[in-house]
């Protein structure tokens, strides 16, 4: 039987499972989304290099040892006083086995005193959509238009959670 383990991202391995997974996530979850050259452009060198660079507040799933995914939370970079899901990440032959929805449930736990926790998804990116909608995520109506080689749509979800203690 596979033992997973959620932690918060310490060593170096962990630094660099966590940069494999943004790279290969975004490799697998992007293609027909964004502009190819943009993926190609992102590299597992430019991965790693981010993920030695922000570390704070990055939890890592790790399958059997080997880290399969990540999380990233905190304050709400546009509002005060709400969280915000940074990123979530599991490498797609991970998924399906709930630990996208332990490592949410973790951000939301990290996250208990915020009332809204927000979360920004791509346009188009319907497996995550169809995510954060079965966590209780909806859309809230806010977009932005994301340069990713070529103009790409975000779309903002929220989790209102009410008052928190």
């Amino acid at each position: 039987m596979s033992e997973l383990i959620l932690k918060p991202m310490e060593t170096e391995e962990e630094i660099r499972g966590k940069a494999y997974v943004h790279w290969k996530s975004w490799q697998e979850s992007y293609a027909g989304l964004v502009d190819p050259g943009y993926l190609q452009r992102l590299t597992l060198e430019n991965c790693v290099e981010r993920a030695f660079r922000w570390r704070a507040d990055t939890w890592v799933a790790k399958l059997d040892g080997q880290v399969v995914g990540f999380a990233c939370c905190g304050p709400d970079r546009e509002r005060p006083g709400d969280g915000e899901v940074y990123a979530l990440y599991v490498l797609e032959a991970c998924q399906k086995q709930k630990i996208g929805w332990r490592l949410m449930r973790l951000c939301l736990d990290e996250l208990k005193g915020c009332e809204r926790v927000f979360v920004w998804v791509l346009a188009g990116n319907d497996k995550a959509i169809r995510f954060y909608e079965q966590v209780g995520f909806r859309r809230d109506g806010e977009e932005k238009t994301l340069s990713l080689g070529t103009p790409v749509q975000g779309i903002r979800m929220v989790l209102e959670r009410g008052p928190q203690r």
